[in-house]
């Protein structure tokens, strides 16, 4: 498969399995190893399809190699065009990628289990990988999944979102402290200690209490498991989604509802461009399972 001119001239359907092994596998290595080729060869069948394209689409420049908006873009359009030349040559034996829904620490909540088992009986062929990525789009800004279950504000260019259900907050406390005596807390009843912000993928900033009855102090973490190992050692008191009790049970941590704190909107978030074949009927899925409860 190539083009006979202009932008994309030369391009074959190697050049493209490279990349997205590249894309997949979050390394040249890695993906050397999944293609049987040697590293080099990977790096130069990269660097050549980004020649022929006149687009750089993977940053080389971080510690964790990670796609450029362009390469997101290119990712899906290369994985369509792959997935159409294999059918075309091997009639019968259609192989669909995974679709990979990415969350940064509580997925769909309850919703999930019935979620991923519906999906494996209505669409047994394209496999629904669970990824938790600890960053802010759950690795969808990076081209990592093809969507994103999502909780508070994204403002992020490039990602389209839609609401699906709300859900409450709740405080995390020490278990053995005081507060997790209490069947209910406030915002107010966490500002005389200091409060365990998730900076990377968390949705709670100072932003959530009135300018002037904020908490003392702050500590910042950089994942789910840090913050419930902050909590459960009294360092502090955390504020999350409903969701989070259920998802994250923890012997050191205690939930308790919090009555003055407004909801969570949980959304579900895809690139604005090309998609995943199959993504039209996840976000269906998404919609039937979230509404059961209400039947």
């Amino acid at each position: 498969m190539s083009t006979s001119q202009g932008p994309g001239r030369g391009v074959e359907v190697r050049h493209l399995r490279a990349f997205l092994a590249v894309a997949e596998e979050g390394g040249f290595t890695r993906a050397a190893a999944r293609l049987r080729v040697s590293q080099p060869v990977v790096s130069r069948t990269l660097a050549a399809l980004e020649s022929r394209l006149g687009v750089r689409l993977v940053d080389r420049s971080t510690h964790h190699l990670a796609l450029t908006p362009e390469g997101a873009v290119f990712r899906d359009k290369a994985a369509l065009a792959v997935s159409a030349f294999d059918d075309a040559v091997t009639p019968g034996r259609p192989r669909p990628r995974p679709l990979r829904l990415g969350h940064a620490w509580s997925a769909l909540g309850p919703y999930t289990t019935p979620l991923l088992r519906t999906w494996q009986q209505r669409c047994p062929r394209t496999p629904l990988e669970l990824l938790r990525i600890d960053d802010r789009t759950a690795g969808l800004a990076r081209g990592e999944v093809d969507a994103a279950v999502l909780r508070g504000p994204v403002d992020t260019p490039g990602i389209v979102t839609e609401v699906l259900y709300t859900e409450g907050r709740v405080a995390a406390v020490a278990a053995d402290g005081p507060l997790a005596a209490r069947a209910s807390l406030s915002l107010a009843d966490l500002t005389a200690g200091a409060v365990v912000l998730n900076t990377v993928s968390g949705t709670t900033t100072l932003g959530l209490w009135p300018p002037d009855d904020r908490p003392a102090a702050t500590l910042t973490v950089a994942n789910t498991d840090d913050w419930l190992t902050a909590i459960a050692a009294g360092r502090g008191a955390g504020v999350s989604g409903s969701s989070t009790a259920g998802m994250h049970p923890h012997a050191g941590v205690a939930y308790r509802p919090l009555e003055d704190a407004p909801p969570l909107p949980v959304l579900l978030a895809r690139r604005d461009g090309p998609a995943h074949p199959a993504l039209a009927e996840l976000l269906s899925l998404a919609r039937e399972i979230v509404t059961w409860d209400g039947e």
